[in-house]
């Protein structure tokens, strides 16, 4: 059970016993185990938002691009499952990431890894329909976030140095805590942090870009099959990744 708290496991099982319930089981299955964790992580399926012809394509091109570069990078938690059904409030897809491990400690490369992986998906629409959608403005928040972090919470700014410009809101590491907004330091520190949160993040989009036109075959028959089943294995598209 890496990566799942107590309470995660507690509503995970819960989940998994109204699901066999109304199922007619008498004992939970591992298929009833599968959904409770999608359910935890990614919400509810929403069967009612019926995406269009056009944004179905954009969102399998956009998740493929996520699973890809999360395969192609090392430390990244392994890929299990990729989807087009809309869960929770407003995905309209979702790529299935589990860890192997409880982790306790990131490395400056496995943050910048993370940085990558969450632009994937808006890259991988600019590489296909050759701009951008507004499906891409929460993995763009947290791409920001961990790279503000970096900054000013863990000394990973060459420029800035080993220092520390801020205290986490959260204690907990691997929620990848974000320093707030306000901090004891004047306008040119403020100017230096922002050109440098800046610049890690392109240098990720750069690498994530050139990454994808050099999996363009796999980036398409991924997104095709994803079109035409709506959820795929991590299994499925490492076999074409490796293929391709």
């Amino acid at each position: 059970t890496p990566g799942f708290s107590g309470a995660d496991l507690a509503n995970i099982i819960n989940e998994a016993a109204l699901l066999a319930v109304r199922r007619g089981k008498d004992q939970v299955g591992i298929s009833e185990l599968h959904e409770a964790v999608e359910r935890v992580i990614a919400g509810l399926e929403k069967k009612n938002r019926v995406l269009n012809k056009m944004e179905k394509e954009r969102v399998a091109y956009h998740e493929t691009g996520h699973a890809l570069i999360a395969m192609s990078l090392p430390g990244m938690d392994q890929v299990q499952k990729i989807s087009i059904i809309p869960r929770g409030v407003a995905a309209l897809g979702y790529t299935l990431q589990l860890p192997t491990e409880d982790r306790f400690l990131m490395t400056k490369s496995e943050l910048e890894n993370k940085v990558a992986v969450l632009l994937g998906g808006r890259i991988a629409e600019e590489t296909i329909f050759g701009e951008a959608s507004t499906g891409a403005q929460n993995d763009l928040v947290k791409a920001t976030d961990i790279a503000k972090s970096m900054v000013k919470a863990y000394g990973m700014s060459d420029k800035l140095g080993t220092i520390t410009l801020e205290r986490e809101r959260q204690p907990q590491f691997l929620q990848l805590p974000v320093a707030s907004e306000k901090g004891d330091y004047s306008e040119e520190t403020a100017r230096e942090i922002d050109c440098e949160v800046r610049r890690i993040v392109d240098e990720q989009y750069g690498r994530v870009k050139q990454m994808l036109e050099e999996r363009k075959a796999a980036l398409h028959q991924g997104a095709k099959l994803l079109i035409e089943r709506e959820v795929i294995t991590g299994s499925e598209l490492k076999a074409i990744l490796e293929s391709a």
